[in-house]
């Protein structure tokens, strides 16, 4: 009788990417650097807590206008 294979879970991320990928890929591999296949999934995930951090900021500033600050605060 043959073993089950038990099945490993990854965490993805199911949010939309915002990156372009080969751009960015190629902007990491500029100084000779290789990129895994998880790499631009996390990029993305910081991406959006940048985005969300700007809007927590904006929101605090009483705006509705994200400006350069909002997201390099």
């Amino acid at each position: 009788m043959a073993k089950k294979k038990k099945k490993t879970t990854t965490k993805k991320s199911t949010k939309e990417m915002l990156l372009v990928g080969s751009k960015t890929k190629e902007a990491l591999k500029g100084k000779g650097f290789n990129v895994s296949s998880d790499a631009l999934s996390a990029m993305n995930d910081y991406v959006y807590w940048l985005v969300d951090q700007a809007q927590k900021r904006c929101k605090a500033n009483g705006r509705k206008t994200i400006r350069p600050y909002d997201i390099l605060g």
